[in-house]
Formats: C-alpha cells, structure tokens, sequence
C-alpha cells in the first residue's frame, strides 16, 4: 500500500490542523494505521493509531484530549484532527500502516510510511 500523508502548515499557538493520509495499491481495511512525528534533532515518535475498523483508537499522552484520529475505508483515508496546537507539536507527521490488526506504538511495527507532512506551530 501507498500512503500520502498531507495537510500540513503553518499555525499559531491554540490553532488547529487537519492532516489528511490516503492510500492507494492495497485493501485500505487490512491495515491498522498511525501517525508518527519527528522533531527537528528528536526520534521519531508515536501520535495515534486507529485499528482496522475504526473501532479502537489510541493516543500518546501529550496530544490526549486534543487530537482526534478517524477513518473512513471507503475513502481509504486516515484523518488526524489536530486542535489546541502547542509549539511542541511541532515537527514532520508520517502516516504509516501495519498489516495487523492490533495498535502499536512502536515504528518497527508498521510496514508502510508515507513521505510526511510539515507542522509548524509558531509561539
């Protein structure tokens, strides 16, 4: 599967963002789905995921309560809802997809990487 992760930009402290990741070449309701962000100098890290069905989502502790993840299979697209954001937000998310059907919040675990999209939060 193909991944194209876009929506990213510019945008002040409180502001929101809605990145977008569609798939191509593949059975889109296979695979769970993540989102991942790097940070200028810091490791690649988790954000959310979302299961094959939509069902079951989860996120890392500092975007709880402020990001939103959703799917829609026939579309064969992820949406990461992003509201509240902080300068730490800031860095390239990568949608990436796992041809399993449990949640991980390793990068090891997930097949598929999309090229990434910038996030710029200004202060």
């Amino acid at each position: 599967v193909q991944l194209q992760a876009s929506g990213g930009g510019l945008v002040q402290t409180g502001g929101s963002l809605r990145l977008s990741c569609a798939a191509s070449g593949g059975t889109f309701s296979n695979y769970t789905v993540a989102w991942f962000r790097q940070a200028p100098g810091k490791e690649r890290e988790f954000v959310s995921a979302i299961n094959r069905s939509g069902g079951s989502t989860y996120y890392a502790d500092s975007v709880k309560g402020r990001f939103t993840i959703s799917r829609d299979n026939a579309k064969m697209t992820v949406i990461l809802q992003m509201n509240g954001l902080k300068p730490d937000d800031t860095g390239v998310y990568y949608c990436t997809a796992a041809w399993r059907g449990s949640i991980y919040v390793r990068a090891s675990f997930y097949d598929y990487w999309g090229q990434g999209t910038l996030v710029t939060v200004s202060s």
